[in-house]
């Protein structure tokens, strides 16, 4: 069956994997693993603080590739996804940059991760990777056809950004016509607001349209781009259910570091105050 979207959820930016440009060169097997105990340390460092679930992307492989991505990617990946469950039972969710849905269902359900985050679920967007495309009708059916469906619910759930960032749609269309749309031809469990770019303030004002358009109770909105503590209070009013936060949690705020415990405990105890 499918579980209810947790609410504070931090990001473990994976550095560059094998393929992508900026992997060092050297012996493959040991920084694998060398990066696999980083993950066991980023995953219990969000445990420690007080984290409700986990996010892991490939945020090192830049410039992404905007569609399927290597079987090296995934592999390297599902490696990280077993060290992250290895480390906390912090439920986990899967983000293959750029887009590929495909291979995060394929980790997710390889690895018992209970979601996946999919950047353009439907519609299309033109992106630094070029036109991305939504393959909603690809995901969900691959979803059943691979298992990762149960009899009335999703075992694997699937959280789609709203207009993501480092994006403009190819059509505009408002917001709240988006939002629904994702949430309900879509099929999606959750949806995801956020602003212009890797760490950007998602727009209050964005936050309370796509809220209404859903209606806020029936479908978990969270926010996935530049929440910091200051914010939380802005957009929990908004009609925000939660957070995905990855650059704040590092200790000089920017994304792709190794997540401080200081910081991770400090932003913990602010939404707590305000959510709770």
């Amino acid at each position: 069956m499918t579980h209810a979207a947790p609410r504070l959820i931090g990001v473990v930016h994976l550095p560059a994997l094998p393929g992508a440009p900026s992997f060092p060169r050297g012996a493959v097997e040991a920084q694998l693993a060398a990066l696999a105990d980083r993950v066991r340390l980023d995953v219990a460092t969000l445990a420690r603080a007080g984290f409700d679930a986990v996010v892991l992307e490939n945020f090192g492989d830049a410039p992404f590739v905007p569609d399927r991505v290597e079987p090296i990617t995934i592999a390297a990946m599902t490696r990280c996804a077993l060290a992250a469950r290895e480390a906390s039972e912090l439920p986990l969710i899967i983000n293959v940059l750029r887009n590929d849905a495909l291979a995060a269902l394929a980790i997710a359900i390889a690895t018992g991760a209970r979601w996946i985050r999919v950047n353009v679920h439907v519609g299309a967007a033109v992106t630094d990777q070029g036109l991305v495309q939504g393959r909603a009708h690809e995901t969900l059916r691959a979803r059943r056809a691979w298992g990762g469906d149960e009899p009335g619910a999703p075992a694997v759930g699937v959280w789609a950004d709203v207009d993501v960032k480092h994006a403009a749609p190819l059509a505009p269309r408002p917001i709240a016509d988006v939002a629904h749309d994702t949430a309900t031809r879509g099929s999606v469990e959750a949806l995801i607001v956020t602003g212009a770019a890797t760490g950007a303030a998602a727009d209050p004002r964005t936050v309370e349209e796509v809220a209404k358009a859903v209606e806020r109770d029936a479908m978990p909105i969270l926010i996935g781009s530049g929440a910091a503590p200051e914010r939380l209070g802005a957009l929990h009013a908004a009609g925000a259910h939660g957070v995905i936060v990855g650059s704040w949690l590092r200790a000089d705020g920017r994304a792709g570091g190794p997540i401080d415990f200081d910081r991770s405990a400090t932003f913990a105890a602010a939404f707590r105050r305000v959510f709770d």
